[in-house]
């Protein structure tokens, strides 16, 4: 739709024109329609049409009930019918996602309010998507279940058949399987090594037939953090290959939560070479009659390639509560890596007189050409040891070396951040004691505006707070001291080291609370492993529970969102939902927090911390106090509301913690 939703004077500015409309909207239209007038919603408006109208960058920080995302919505639709490009709304996640678009979410209420015709479309990330590949090898495992068999047997009749390739429907969607555990999906679903550029599939793929279809949209395109961050890194090299960008030409950008932008930035920009992989790339040069001097280069590189990830396995040690694998760097294994970008260089060489011969597929060798481009570019990163994150991960064949340059702010600010275009923060959560400097710091912004209102509610009124450490004795506190008298983190987010009494004795407590609140609770946990833990130890316990427990993982989680708010006593126990859920009602009347949520135990956050004069409050509390009030916001999510919040941690033994949480409650 590029029609205006008001009457356009060509002769005035756009942007205060759209002001203006927004100003009748908030004060007259939704008033007229039932909602409520919030002025903290003129304010942000205001504030949102000077970032608009200068193209710049804003932070803005509006508490819980402040109606945020209704303003930005009618700025980025006005302004995508404006510029004829569709906005960008991206989200921290999938079930974030899902939360915009749900039936009674923002987007409808605009719709069904303004008699708006909105063109919303969904970008969700290739991992959300069936891989036809993965979907053939796991159908023909005779010991696998015969619903992989039923999911291939059920997917359009042009998936199976050629000949009936008139018309497409978008399928395939994780969404679509709502019952399929996340191992049970991991199976089908697309992963980082599937190579979409060669497939034969790719023209039946439903992630690239959902591609077209949300490429084709007006207003607005939501995808999540995630995506947009692989759109930006994979832009130049897609273009160079002859594809589309993942996501269109856009108007304006909004990071809905951007305080987990960060994150999704180092995420995308992370490589990941595996063993395997690697050879099955060189060996496409192989096709065909090439030349002797190519096919011997092949040989050797994949012959320095094995050497590499044999020693990587050497000089690779397990660390406690993760995955993932340190490496020992040294002399030995840098040389070595030096020996494989020789042998691919005399590659890169051999491919400009081959490629004049026309002996090699164009299409194949550009292919192979980018991957080896990008190899190199990783493994050169490796030089710079003071400037890089790795590690590996899997067992023997199925090594995998990860590497992810610790610092992202400098790309981000060249390619995202320095476009003449109005870019967007929304959270409750963005300042850290009233400063914006962290995460703009982090991004790598210079210039930016910013405003923060409160949340309407009245927590003193509406919340009850409580702070439980009297399971934990002091010698066991959260942080210690060094030598030097600095603090030292020792986060429970990965439950290594806690014994099976105390996961005991909090679980007694955590199901005291809920049977206390007749479930209707949702329960926050900093990782997969303490979920786990609670799970394992109430099925020890052998507890008959009187309500149902639902658990992040065992389906798709925008379904067990629904099942949550559906099932009035229901328990959800989830990792991923400190930010986004928004369950307004009884349903969710008590917040339980099992640890408080200071950083995980992975590479980046490792880093972080070698680098920080004072790490535990540098990096570990201002991560932590974030996502803390981001968490305790599930609570409460409209007037009527009001609930409790039970936070647990061995670290609010500590009086600097537990005043700093303190703070944050009524």
């Amino acid at each position: 739709m590029n029609t205006y939703p008001f009457t356009f004077d060509p002769s005035r500015p756009f942007i205060q024109q759209a002001g203006e409309w927004i100003a009748d909207v908030f004060y007259d239209i939704l008033p007229e329609a039932g909602l409520e007038l919030r002025d903290e919603q003129i304010y942000m408006a205001f504030q949102l049409e000077k970032a608009y109208a200068e193209k710049k960058t804003i932070f803005a920080e509006a508490g819980v009930g402040t109606g945020k995302t209704l303003v930005y919505l009618l700025y980025a639709i006005a302004y995508a019918r404006y510029t004829r490009k569709p906005a960008i709304i991206a989200c921290a996640d999938e079930s974030l996602i899902e939360q915009l678009v749900k039936p009674e979410g923002d987007i409808h209420k605009l719709a069904r309010y303004l008699d708006l015709n909105v063109d919303a479309r969904l970008g969700k990330s290739p991992d959300q998507y069936i891989c036809l590949n993965k979907l053939d090898v796991v159908r023909a495992e005779p010991s696998e279940s015969d619903m992989y068999r039923d999911i291939y047997a059920d997917l359009p009749e042009f998936v199976h058949y050629a000949d009936t390739m008139q018309t497409f429907r978008p399928y395939g969607n994780r969404k679509d399987y709502p019952a399929l555990d996340d191992e049970q999906w991991s199976k089908i679903g697309w992963d980082v090594f599937q190579d979409c550029l060669v497939c034969p599939q790719r023209h039946r793929c439903g992630q690239t037939l959902s591609r077209d279809h949300y490429r084709k949209a007006t207003d607005i395109i939501i995808c999540s953090h995630d995506f947009y961050m692989e759109h930006v890194w994979t832009y130049e090299a897609r273009k160079r290959e002859g594809q589309l960008p993942l996501l269109p030409e856009h108007s304006s950008v909004v990071f809905d939560e951007g305080h987990l932008l960060e994150t999704a930035a180092q995420n995308a920009l992370t490589y990941k070479l595996k063993q395997g992989l690697f050879e099955s790339i060189v060996t496409r040069l192989l096709d065909g009659e090439v030349r002797e001097t190519l096919a011997v280069a092949v040989e050797e590189v994949i012959v320095q390639s094995d050497m590499l990830f044999e020693q990587l396995a050497r000089y690779s040690k397990p660390v406690p509560g993760s995955d993932r694998k340190d490496i020992q760097w040294n002399d030995e294994l840098l040389a070595q890596i030096a020996r494989v970008k020789q042998h691919i260089d005399v590659i890169e060489e051999e491919l400009v007189f081959e490629s004049g011969l026309f002996t090699l597929d164009d299409y194949q060798l550009k292919i192979v050409e980018e991957h080896l481009e990008m190899i190199q570019l990783a493994l050169g990163l490796c030089r710079q040891q003071d400037q890089l994150i790795s590690w590996v991960t899997g067992e023997n064949e199925d090594l995998t070396l990860v590497i992810m340059p610790k610092q992202v702010k400098e790309v981000l600010g060249e390619m995202v951040f320095a476009r003449k275009m109005p870019v967007i923060f929304s959270s409750a959560t963005l300042s850290v004691d009233g400063s914006f400097d962290y995460i703009a710091d982090s991004l790598g912004i210079e210039k930016y505006l910013s405003f923060s209102v409160e949340s309407p509610y009245d927590y003193k009124e509406q919340m009850h707070a409580e702070l439980i450490t009297d399971l934990y004795s002091q010698n066991i506190a959260g942080s210690v001291s060094d030598a030097a008298g600095k603090h030292v983190s020792v986060s429970t987010a990965g439950i290594q080291g806690v014994s099976e009494q105390e996961i005991r004795q909090q679980t007694e407590r955590v199901l005291s609370l809920v049977e206390q609140s007749g479930g209707r609770s949702l329960l926050l946990f900093s990782s997969m492993q303490e979920l786990a833990a609670f799970r394992r130890m109430t099925e020890v316990m052998g507890v008959a529970l009187p309500y149902r427990m639902l658990y992040e993982g065992t389906a798709e989680i925008s379904h067990l969102i629904s099942e949550f708010q559906q099932e009035e006593t229901s328990v959800l126990c989830a990792v991923t939902l400190w930010e986004g859920l928004d369950i307004p009602g009884p349903s969710l009347s008590h917040v339980i927090i099992w640890s408080l949520p200071f950083p995980p135990n992975d590479p980046v956050f490792a880093s972080r911390r070698e680098e920080a004069m004072d790490a535990f409050h540098e990096v570990d509390m201002p991560y932590m106090m974030l996502r803390l009030r981001q968490g305790i916001g599930r609570l409460i999510r409209s007037r009527d509301d009001n609930g409790r919040v039970s936070i647990f941690g061995r670290e609010l033994l500590q009086e600097d913690v537990r005043q700093a949480v303190e703070h944050l409650l009524p």
